[in-house]
């Protein structure tokens, strides 16, 4: 299993609409077979993706997908910041 975590800091007059594309990567994420959890937490104009992945080949499909790509290029003007991805195993 794989997990990754990506932190979005919204700029302040965009978070809502990066809330909205947030929502459409989730339910079009969450069709794909090795998704195994792909869950959205916000905290003001911070968003944190959760994802587990059955393995990598099916996570590579995932990043190659044009929902994705095509988000990665319009979210960077809306963050205030570069966006965290951390990819990670779980240890206990």
């Amino acid at each position: 299993m794989i997990s990754i975590t990506a932190i979005f800091n919204s700029k302040t007059e965009h978070t809502e609409k990066l809330q909205s594309m947030l929502h459409h990567l989730v339910t079009e994420t969450r069709k794909e077979a090795a998704c195994v959890r792909y869950d959205l937490h916000q905290s003001e104009n911070i968003f944190i993706l959760w994802e587990e992945w059955q393995d990598q080949p099916g996570l590579d499909i995932h990043n190659n997908q044009s929902y994705l790509l095509n988000f990665i290029a319009q979210s960077e003007a809306l963050v205030s910041t570069p966006i965290q991805v951390y990819k990670t195993t779980q240890i206990l």
